[in-house]
């Protein structure tokens, strides 16, 4: 069987997900479209053009060795993962002590572990081929602690700490990674986050998904490691790097503070 080269997207059925499918089907790649809700990654792949131009896969990530399951599958079909973007995730609002336990293991299993294991998974056949491209979406909730997204900004850090090291192990052999770092976008997940409209947060201009993702492909064009999307996000995050970590967390922690009812 001959092989063919691919993206993968993960968390493809909406938002930065979606935008990155759309974005790489106009340069020309050929899309693997991996989510839960399998009716709009065929939705999504019907506009693409169909099964010769993305592939729908409806997996869950935090399942029990799916990223070998996901390795298998796209070695059976004849499959090679040229550019693998570990998009989906999750996050919450609100104290750590109001959150379910689901919500704090859902977090933790996507952002991070998930994350892990997908790139664990199809990096030794691109360090084989001494080729391929890794885009792991951080967040600029990264650079601080976030009080009331505790956990998925820590997650996040993760994924930033997580994508630098690798860089510096993956020098010399052909394959780039890259941590980009999106501030607060219009998107969906605002919405299963419960980060709502009271929050102070909500009030600051938002980038389109389709920019965000417009930011990272330029970035990869360059080889950039670490890509903050939009100049105020890049700002901002210079700004929390010379002022005191308390003051950043007190600002991060009213931005995020639930207000108009929502408990905390």
């Amino acid at each position: 069987m001959s092989e063919e080269l691919r993206a993968l997207v993960t968390g493809a059925s909406s938002g930065i997900g979606m935008a990155f499918a759309r974005a790489l089907h106009a340069r020309g790649e050929r899309l693997i479209l991996v989510a839960r809700r399998r009716e709009r990654l065929e939705s999504l792949a019907a506009d693409l053009g169909g099964e010769a131009h993305a592939t729908v896969v409806a997996q869950d990530l935090t399942a029990p060795e799916a990223a070998e399951r996901l390795l298998r599958e796209m070695r059976a079909r004849g499959f090679v993962v040229d550019l693998l973007v570990n998009n989906a995730g999750v996050g919450h609002t609100s104290g750590l002590h109001r959150q379910p336990a689901e919500v704090v293991r859902a977090m933790v299993d996507l952002n991070v572990r998930a994350l892990t294991e997908l790139t664990r998974a199809f990096l030794p056949d691109m360090v084989a081929r001494r080729r391929g491209r890794i885009v792991n979406v951080a967040s600029n909730a990264a650079f601080q602690p976030i009080p009331y997204m505790a956990v998925y900004a820590a997650t996040k850090a993760y994924v930033l700490s997580f994508t630098e090291a690798l860089a510096t192990e993956l020098r010399g052999t052909g394959v780039q990674v890259q941590a980009l770092c999106p501030g607060i976008t219009a998107t969906e997940f605002l919405e299963v986050a419960q980060t709502h409209r009271g929050l102070l947060v909500t009030r600051m201009p938002m980038m389109s998904a389709e920019d965000v993702v417009a930011s990272s492909l330029r970035g990869l064009d360059r080889g950039r490691l670490r890509v903050i999307a939009g100049l105020p996000n890049r700002v901002l995050a210079a700004f929390q790097a010379f002022v005191p970590r308390g003051i950043v967390r007190r600002i991060a922690g009213e931005l995020y503070r639930p207000r108009g009812g929502v408990s905390t």
